[in-house]
């Protein structure tokens, strides 16, 4: 069964235009999800609003969004308030310009969606588009009302396959110097440093995510196999770490651990006899 675009539209830079589809390239479905059970009677619970105050229940339609004051009083705003403010979509992307790929700041990469043609017309544009964002090495940056939002896009293109990722808003990104103040200015030998690119030159190889697993969400799926089965779960120990008192010496000794194992892994094993 193929896969339904999240949003299809137009994209739009200079005199070209073709048609294009996105498909979230991220995968929220997977994972285990619980509904909230009432323990007494394992029947679920539903959520309701109750007013602070009189606390009795409050209809939906009686609900509006309200912002806080100073004083505590709150200014109301009902939802077809809201709905006025929303921008009109007109399913377009318009290209505003081009940055080298190299300049892109990635703390403001949100969502990425794979992007491709509408229908078959629309292919020979938008693969003229992707070779061209290669050949240059550069990405777009696009606006459009995606969702109902107003967003910024960066659209990359890799080996002719087309990415549109939502950007942040300024407001959105904290600055570093909050995360980094008071940090002295260190100084560091030259054997330690050297230590330190030798245990990043044992340890350097690609990326590879099937490599990588969530430890949490596999652990809830023995948690809950087991519970069907009737089993018991031994708790996890997490592993006790010693506090690095000589960085020097902690580096040395880590260095000469992996030279050791990379020496070991290089001689052949001898076959045991049969």
């Amino acid at each position: 069964m193929a896969r339904r675009a999240s949003w299809k539209g137009h994209l739009k830079f200079d005199g070209l235009s073709c048609g294009i589809a996105l498909y979230s390239a991220l995968n929220t479905t997977e994972g285990i999800s619980f509904h909230i059970i009432n323990r007494k009677t394992g029947n679920r619970v539903q959520r309701q609003f109750i007013d602070s105050e009189t606390e009795e229940p409050v209809d939906r339609d009686e609900q509006v969004k309200g912002y806080r004051l100073s004083d505590g009083d709150y200014v109301m705003v009902g939802p077809e308030e809201l709905a006025a403010l929303m921008p009109e979509s007109d399913k377009i992307f318009h290209i505003k310009g081009f940055l080298p790929c190299k300049d892109i700041d990635h703390l403001y990469l949100d969502r990425v969606y794979h992007l491709s043609p509408a229908d078959a017309v629309d292919e020979e544009t938008l693969t003229l588009f992707a070779r061209s964002l290669e050949r240059n090495k550069v990405a777009a940056l696009a606006n459009a009302i995606l969702f109902r939002k107003n967003r910024i896009l960066l659209i990359r293109a890799d080996n002719g396959i087309l990415t549109a990722t939502t950007l942040h808003f300024d407001y959105e990104v904290r600055s570093e110097k909050a995360a980094f103040k008071g940090i002295p200015d260190i100084k560091f030998d030259e054997e330690m440093l050297e230590l330190a690119g030798h245990i990043i030159e044992m340890r350097s190889g690609k990326f590879d995510p099937t490599d990588y697993s969530d430890r949490y969400e596999d652990a809830l799926a023995e948690l809950v196999k087991a519970k069907m089965e009737g089993r018991e779960i031994k708790r996890r120990v997490p592993e006790k770490t010693d506090n690095v008192i000589d960085l020097k010496e902690a580096l040395r000794l880590s260095a000469k651990q992996k030279s050791a194992k990379r020496k070991a892994k290089s001689f052949p094993r001898k076959k045991k006899a049969s």
